[in-house]
Formats: C-alpha cells, structure tokens, sequence
C-alpha cells in the first residue's frame, strides 16, 4: 500500500517504481496534488491505469521550484530511461559541420558526434539535410573543398567541383594558402552571422581591396557576393520573420506526433519529426516543455523567440529554464504573426502528418474498443452489434444490424430485418421483435458481441435488456445513444443500465460510436428506402385507368403510402397534375 501522506505539497520530481524498477518519472509544482491524481478511484486512460497498478513504490524529491524540477526531471528522464516516458531523442548522435583546421587546406564536411568538441564544429544542425545544404551554400559562395584528404594528396589536376565554381582547388596551388586561410575564416562567420552582415562585410572588402589597388581581389569578392544574391534569390524567402523556431505537439490514441521547424533569416533552415507511440503525459505543457528541452540541450544557435501551436499554462517554466541552463532571454509566444503563419500551419499540419502515417486501420479501432472498455466497465470488447429502426409514417419499416471489430465495419456480417406491419411505427416493439429473432445466432461464440449499441433512449435500451434476460445471452451489455438536443452532433447522450454514461466527447470510444450509430442508420435508411420503391413499383394504382407511372410517383411523393392515398379527399387528390374528378373518384372507391 502506498501512503500518500508522506508525500509533501511542494514542487520537486517523483519517481514510480515496480520490484525497484523506475517505471515512470514526473515533475509537479505540488507533488501531493500530482501523485494523488495517479491514485484516485475515478477512470483514468489505460496507460495511466496501468501504472497505477504496476506501481508498488513512490519516491519524491524536494526542489526549489519548477525550473529546479523541469531541469532535474529531463537528467532523471535521460540517465533512467523510464517504459513510460516520453523519450524524444530518437539520435544517438547529432550533425554538425565540421572543417578539418589542423589540415595545411582545411575541408569542410559533415560530421555527427553527441555534442561539438572544438572550435572546428559548428551545430548541431536540426537535421543531416540542413548541414549538407549549408555546405552546399559554402561551397557555392567560398569555394571550400569538400575532397577527402587523400584525394586532395594524389590531385594532379582540378576536378568538377572546380569547373562548377564551387573549389578554388587548393589541391593544385590554384589558391595560396593565405588567401585559402581567409576563405575558411569568411566562411565559418557565415554559419555565425546573418546574409545581411556577410554582404556588408564582402562589400566593405571589395572596398578595401579598390583602395589598394588589388582589383583582381576585387572582382573575385565581387563574384562571391553575386553569388551571394543570387542564392538568396534561388532560396524562397517564406517570411519576414528573421529567427524563430516552431513547435507543434498533436496526440491521437496512443501516438504523439512532434513537429519543428527552424526559420533563419526569412527562411526554413531545417524541419524535424518525432513520433512518440505508447506515449504516457499529464498534458500537452509537460510534451511541450519536454520536446523543447531536448532540443535545445546541446543547441548553441537558439533564437530569441519559440512559437508554440498550443498556449502553455505555463510557458514561464520554459523561459526561466532558458535563462538558468542556457544563459539566454528566450520568449515563448503562441499566436503565429501573419507572415508566420503558413509556415506554422505547416508544422501543425506535419505533426498531425507523422502519426497518420503510422496509424493502421487496425489501430485506430483497436484503441478505441479498449477505451471504450474501460468506460463501461467491461474487461474487453472485441465486437459490437448497433441497431436502427427506420419507417416513414408507420409504413415500410426495417431494422439494421452493422457489426464492428478492431478492423472496423464487418459489412458482410450486415443483417436487415423486416418489421412486421403491426409493428411497424412501433420503435420499441420492433427492437424487441429483432432482439428476440437474432438471439438465436449468438449461441454460435463467432458471432456473438460484447456489447450492443441501440439508436434510442431508455425506453428502448429497457426493452432490449429484458429480452437478453430471458435468455442464456444476460451477460451482453447494452448501451443506447440517444439525439442529442436539436440534434446537434456530439451532444447526444449514452446511457447504459447504471444511468447516464460520461464519455469525453472527444475520445475514440465515444467518436467510435457515433460512427456506429451514422452507419447502423446509413444502413437501416437505405434499405427502408428501396423497400419503398418496391411498394410504389407494384400497387392498387397501377389498376386504375388514367394513372401512369408519372402521376403514381406524383401520389406517392403527396401522401407518402397507399393508406394516406385511399382515405385523402376528393380535392385533395384533383390537387394532383393528371387527375381529375373520375379517376379520383375511382381511388376513392376501389376496394382491394
């Protein structure tokens, strides 16, 4: 038994332990609050629940406050590695740029390593892709060598890279070393500064160059700086924000997806992915806080401002966490400037994108039969039947019985019954007349459900009830959805025999059984409508003299059936184009 007592109602980390594992690891401004929570009787998700029931030991640990926790949580999270922990960092190393200095031609490559180990290593890069683009744009503007150091040794004559303008080949003296030397320092300030200050310097340069009387110089850094313009015209400059980095968290069943994206300079620098399965979180702040503090960990290019696709409760956690660890003034805002704002439409729309692509048919059906367990009180649910009954006026009525598993709607398992006339307007008895006919199917254990889903209130779901009650099925449980008022969607109501049932309105389970019930009356509507069709191809009309098939469907589409037909009066049925006085005379009077 754990005793929640001890646990104090101060800010700090607590640790979940099962046979001295550490199973999980949480933050809290009130650890007694937090812990508590995990502990009530009230339902929680199933990854919660599981927790809750693996967890034999608690410990928590004191901290000043949320920051100190914040920043003792992640180290616990990294050194421990906890089953249920949201573990972003899915690279065991990072990419960097790197230039060979100690070489008498220092290179410029790609290199990935855990974190930069010298003046040598500019990073970490968001991505493997942003580091070769940004070689690519070196090369371009500086002429740095990307060769090896044994190719560069055995060269005897420039290669392509030369021919494209994008080498000054050093390999065959075609550069002193001097001159190289300025290259590689004009191109790490490069990877430091903006566009905008590398053109006033290669301007200032061309300047000097004039001065002394260097021209060749001077038409060599007019070259880079043309080449500068013309790849910043080459890239597509998507805002007019300089730095800001974005972040969008979005959650669907089990599955958390993790999208951010780098703007530098007007442009996106770089785009990064997680998705995060079985993922366990108290709330969207605790992701958020998470994802951005493990990005920012061995990061040394960090913005002045991070714009968040969900308003943090507490985004002053994270920008005091900016200043204690990372000795910067950082911003967290929320609400995307208009010249962000595609590019923020993107990266929530990415996050969104990464779970989708990994989420099966099987596993979104899966999720939402075992949550929906957990809400009714069932153990496990493998498949439901739903019922509809539908008729216009008390004529032509049938009912519909859809079936669904973990890989969605069964459609060849589908049943239609016809009601039989007395019944029919009769919603209630025509349940129970279905109910009573489909028993006899479920002593077959493959096709009988878990659980049934009526289309009506507590009247219907009564009657059902008593009719399993008479029978060896007893053990199927039943739950109705009744409209909502007005009819408006996610406002309908779910009862069961213990009384109104509470299903978050946004949850798989309650979203599976709208689905269930829209196809059960998708199923039951066209079916009664075709039925109708039928009756109106074949009845008393087509002996009458005078009613073609035209002026039948006129009849029809008035009063509905033939009973409303019969018993209209004389005026009303010369209402209608093609009748006159005899023929709806002759209606009036025809005995079948």
């Amino acid at each position: 038994m754990i005793d929640l007592q001890k646990v104090p109602n101060t800010p700090g980390v607590y640790k979940f332990f099962n046979k001295q594992e550490i199973i999980y690891i949480g933050k809290a401004k009130d650890l007694k609050k937090r812990v508590s929570s995990y502990f009530g009787k009230s339902y929680k998700d199933r990854k919660t629940s599981q927790i809750k029931f693996l967890t034999d030991k608690v410990e928590t640990f004191t901290t000043k406050n949320e920051v100190e926790a914040l920043l003792l949580e992640q180290s616990l999270i990294k050194e421990n590695k906890p089953k249920f922990n949201i573990l972003l960092r899915d690279d065991k190393t990072y990419p960097y740029i790197y230039f060979s200095l100690d070489h008498e031609y220092p290179g410029i490559y790609s290199k990935r390593t855990k974190k930069s180990i010298d003046k040598k290593y500019f990073g970490p890069f968001v991505s493997s892709e942003a580091v070769k683009k940004s070689i690519k744009e070196i090369q371009k503007i500086f002429k740095i060598r990307n060769c090896s150091d044994n190719t560069f040794a055995n060269r005897t004559r420039p290669c392509i890279e030369f021919q494209m303008k994008r080498c000054s080949a050093p390999c065959i003296q075609e550069i002193n070393k001097t001159d190289y030397f300025e290259d590689i320092i004009s191109a790490k300030s490069f990877l430091t500064s903006s566009d905008t200050k590398t053109v006033q310097k290669l301007t200032s340069d061309i300047e000097k160059a004039v001065s002394k009387l260097e021209f060749e110089k001077a038409a060599e850094i007019r070259d880079r700086l043309k080449r500068l313009k013309i790849l910043k015209e080459e890239q597509s400059v998507v805002t007019m924000a300089n730095d800001i980095d974005i972040f969008s968290v979005s959650s669907e069943m089990s599955y958390l997806g993790v999208s951010i994206i780098v703007v530098r300079n007007g442009k996106i620098r770089g785009t990064k992915t997680h998705l995060i399965k079985q993922a366990l979180y108290s709330s969207l702040d605790e992701v958020y806080q998470s994802a951005i503090f493990n990005f920012y960990e061995h990061q040394i290019d960090i913005p002045k401002k991070v714009l968040c696709a969900y308003e943090l409760e507490n985004k002053n956690i994270l920008e005091d966490m900016f200043i204690t660890k990372h000795k910067k003034k950082v911003r967290i805002i929320h609400s995307p400037s208009k010249s962000i704002r595609p590019i923020f439409n993107l990266c929530k729309l990415n996050a969104q994108q990464v779970i989708q692509n990994h989420i099966s048919k099987e596993d979104k059906y899966t999720f939402a039969l075992n949550e929906l367990s957990g809400y009714v009180g069932q153990k496990e649910i493998n498949k439901i039947e739903a019922y509809d009954v539908s008729h216009i006026s008390g004529e032509n009525a049938v009912a519909s019985c859809i079936v669904f598993t973990n890989l969605g709607p069964e459609k060849h398992n589908y049943r239609l019954f016809n009601i039989p006339r007395k019944l029919s307007g009769n919603d209630v008895g025509s349940l129970k007349h279905v109910i009573e006919r489909r028993l006899k199917y479920y002593d077959n254990p493959e096709i009988k459900p878990d659980l049934l889903l009526i289309d009506g209130g507590k009247n219907q779901l009564n009657f059902v009830q008593s009719v399993l009650k008479e029978s060896i099925h007893s053990d199927i449980k039943v739950i109705s959805i009744a409209k909502g008022l007005n009819r408006i969607r996610a406002n309908e109501t779910l009862i069961s025999n213990e009384g109104i049932l509470e299903i978050d309105k946004n949850s798989k389970a309650f979203l599976i059984l709208q689905e269930m019930r829209n196809e059960s009356h998708r199923f039951a509507i066209n079916a009664q409508r075709k039925k109708k069709k039928q009756s109106i191809k074949k009845s008393f009309l087509d002996e009458i003299a005078g009613i073609g098939p035209i002026t039948k469907n006129n009849l029809f589409k008035k009063f509905k059936n033939t009973k409303s037909i019969k018993s209209a009066r004389l005026d009303e049925l010369m209402t209608i184009k093609g009748i006159n006085e005899k023929i709806a005379k002759e209606i009036i009077s025809y005995k079948s």
